[in-house]
């Protein structure tokens, strides 16, 4: 097991920030609470994500946006405030300065938006925050994992891990996929017969 996988430590509040990563919101409240929200395309999406909420002490509620998308949704808490004093400035929503994944903000971001592409493995950028793409993807070359940025025509804005050595080495970091979310899982491409 890998020192940055998500099995490697136990479950902490700090993790939320993989859906930060993607498109997760923190909203502040007078600097005394904050409030995580995150959008996601499928309803399973948002009970594994508000399961992985709760097993770090922070409850979620289900709902929908005014567009009929599922979302989770945190009350406005005083333990947020950190990640809201962290991913907040003046414009919006930046990444922290020396930000480092760990394999269990990873598997938070895969589970809210990461998906299989046609080459690779894709972890979707929040688009309302272009100034946190490229440093995301600067994150994934700390852990030993290259990754790249690709735009809406290689299926983004997202960051894209490829290679069977590099898809081998993300599965390992985010762990085993929750019941249903298989399909949607990194995984490295079959080997050709020769």
């Amino acid at each position: 097991m890998s020192l940055f996988s998500a099995e490697a430590s136990g479950p902490d509040i700090a993790d939320l920030c993989g859906v930060l990563c993607g498109q997760g919101q923190i909203t502040g409240f007078a600097r005394t609470a904050a409030r995580l929200t995150v959008e996601v395309d499928e309803v399973w999406r948002a009970r594994v994500l508000a399961a992985e909420f709760g097993r770090r002490g922070v409850s979620a509620e289900l709902g929908r946006t005014e567009e009929g998308r599922p979302l989770i949704r945190t009350a406005f808490r005083r333990d947020l405030i950190g990640l809201a004093r962290a991913w907040l400035d003046d414009d919006g929503k930046a990444l922290p300065g020396r930000f480092r994944l760990t394999g269990a903000a990873l598997r938070l971001w895969a589970l809210a938006s990461g998906r299989p592409g046609v080459q690779g493995y894709l972890l979707a950028v929040d688009e309302r925050a272009p100034e946190t793409h490229e440093p995301l993807a600067g994150a994934f070359r700390q852990l030993g994992l290259p990754a790249q940025l690709v735009g809406p025509k290689g299926g983004g804005p997202a960051v894209r891990v490829t290679g069977r050595r590099r898809l081998a080495t993300l599965a390992e970091l985010i762990g085993m996929p929750p019941p249903g979310a298989e399909p949607v899982w990194p995984q490295a491409p079959a080997r050709q017969a020769v």
